[in-house]
């Protein structure tokens, strides 16, 4: 208890150091932390005194159940070491709220142990735990009609600014994790999250949010982690990333899969994507399915996206970039939704291994070109294995589709594919292979505007060519390093096939172009 006194005196001198010099202990409001009695009365007395003139509500030691937490503006909720707020496993303690603000999910998404709409300056701090116990609203099948519904997030913060989640551990969502809706000036640092116990269980999601810093934090989770969304026409913009170690079954970084309103200005850097500590699955690969994943398929613009410094350990497929066309409105009598675009994506300093046979794909639709996309410093080390006929099966377009890395089954190429593209440079990208793979390493098709510089590929790499041009135009290939023997260099396919230039690639190839069909021998520049 003296030690307890102590904590609340020194916390009680930080907060008058920096201006804030209220401070209300729920105890004092009736609250008992035996895990038993529900609280959420006391709990909220303690937040609406508070929100009076503002102050920081003091969870002490012990475990705290309760349903539904409204915070408001100017109130911060700190947990002290084994403080626990234990979210009710009665649905009836999490009352129904419908936000102003309208988005894709609101006629399902309903509840959430703790709320908070249109307020500003709050906060949620300390070396505390927050359990959702969301295990209690388990569904069977994701199939089932209002399968979201009556699965509380833990924390749901709909159009407010100001928002400060620092420190704490979350655990155990029946939905997602975080869901921080139309919201401003968004701080998330230092927070560890584990959630494996429902479907849906991301780490974080950012939907349609202005001016965000994501920092520090560690997350491991079954379905996607780090999750940046757009369910209505407000663009997710101006956020930063770093420093975070990150686990996912699903999508350790995502940019997608909602895209109503599009992404912008999203600098995403200095992190680890390794495997869960969780084996057992509800969605996705124990391994996970991708280590980066950026999708644009709901209309909306993708623009100015920049990773850096990422080791990625396990996961199924490294890098994922689609432009589709599913054309899914987040309100209803929207009308028809046009294709969105997809633009200027710099990924720099990346190292994968133990990437599966799936291979890389940057993909967009006839006519709808993804755009500006700059590879460099890759080094990238697949499982291959995979052998395949000489001349491979046309991949199926799919523009309708859910944008998943595994949505095209294995690809053609061994380690990238990309189709319907136009301004793309790959430089310094080091790919291996552990076990023989007679697949091309990339395959190109309908790609103006192409520039593959120093690309240097593994032993185990034995197809009958190394690089598969179709209908490309406007290509620059030079600096290869082939540490294998293979009939050809590379070959040119299509009667849209011009402007091919091979300078300076060196390997133990018996031909440096082979023509196939529809391609004419005057698409290759001396």
């Amino acid at each position: 208890m003296k030690i307890q006194v102590l904590f609340i005196l020194l916390l009680l001198a930080s907060i008058i150091s920096q201006g804030n010099n209220r401070i209300y202990n729920i105890l004092d409001y009736g609250a008992i932390g035996d895990g038993q009695t529900m609280n959420t009365k006391a709990i909220q007395n303690a937040i609406d005194v508070s929100s009076k003139e503002g102050g920081t509500v003091i969870f002490p030691a012990g475990e705290f159940l309760t349903g539904t937490l409204y915070l408001k503006s100017n109130v911060t909720l700190h947990l002290v070491e084994n403080a626990i707020i234990l979210g009710s496993t009665n649905i009836n303690d999490y009352p129904h709220n419908t936000p102003e603000y309208k988005f894709y999910g609101d006629s399902w998404v309903k509840q959430s142990l703790i709320y908070a709409e249109k307020q500003k300056n709050i906060a949620i701090t300390g070396k505390g735990t927050i359990n959702g116990q969301g295990g209690a609203f388990k569904v069977t099948t994701q199939k089932k009609p209002g399968r979201y519904m009556n699965r509380p997030y833990v924390l749901w913060f709909v159009e407010c600014s100001n928002v400060k989640v620092e420190d704490i551990f979350l655990t155990n969502s029946g939905m997602w994790m975080q869901h921080y809706l139309a919201c401003d000036k968004v701080r998330i640092q230092g927070i560890r999250v584990y959630n494996h116990c429902n479907y849906n269980n991301d780490m974080v999601d950012i939907d349609g949010c202005k001016d965000v810093i994501i920092s520090n934090c560690i997350g491991d989770t079954d379905d996607d982690a780090l999750t940046i969304k757009s369910t209505s026409n407000r663009k997710s913009e101006n956020i930063i990333v770093n420093n975070c170690i990150l686990s996912s079954h699903c999508n350790a970084i995502k940019c997608g899969t909602e895209s109503s309103g599009g992404f912008k200005n999203i600098v995403i850097s200095n992190c680890i994507i390794r495997p869960s500590e969780q084996k057992t699955t509800i969605y996705g690969a124990p391994e996970g399915i991708s280590g980066i994943t950026l999708g644009i398929v709901d209309g909306g613009n993708l623009d100015g996206i920049n990773i850096n410094n990422i080791i990625i350990d396990g996961v199924q497929v490294p890098l994922y970039m689609r432009l589709g066309n599913r054309a899914r409105p987040y309100r209803t009598n929207q009308g028809e939704i046009p294709v969105g675009s997809f633009r200027n994506v710099q990924i720099s300093n990346i190292y994968a291994s133990g990437a599966d046979s799936i291979s890389c794909s940057i993909t967009g639709i006839a006519g709808h070109p993804i755009e500006n996309i700059s590879l460099s410093n890759i080094r990238i080390s697949f499982k291959g294995g995979v052998k395949v006929k000489k001349y491979p099966a046309p991949v199926p377009e799919l523009d309708p589709h859910y944008p998943e890395s595994t949505m095209f089954g294995i690809l053609p190429a061994s380690a990238f594919y990309i189709r319907h593209a136009k301004n793309i440079d790959l430089c310094q990208v080091h790919l291996n292979f552990e076990k023989t793979d007679t697949r091309p390493v990339l395959i190109c098709d309908d790609v103006d505007n192409l520039r593959l510089r120093q690309i240097t590929i593994g032993p185990n790499s034995k197809p009958a060519y190394m690089l598969g041009l179709i209908n490309c135009s406007n290509v620059a290939v030079s600096e290869w390093a082939i540490n294998s023997s293979v009939e050809a260099f590379a070959k040119i396919d299509g009667v849209n096939s011009r402007a091919v230039g091979l300078y300076n690639n060196k390997g133990a190839f018996e031909k440096e172009v082979l023509f196939g069909k529809g391609a004419n021998k005057s698409a290759l520049t001396e």
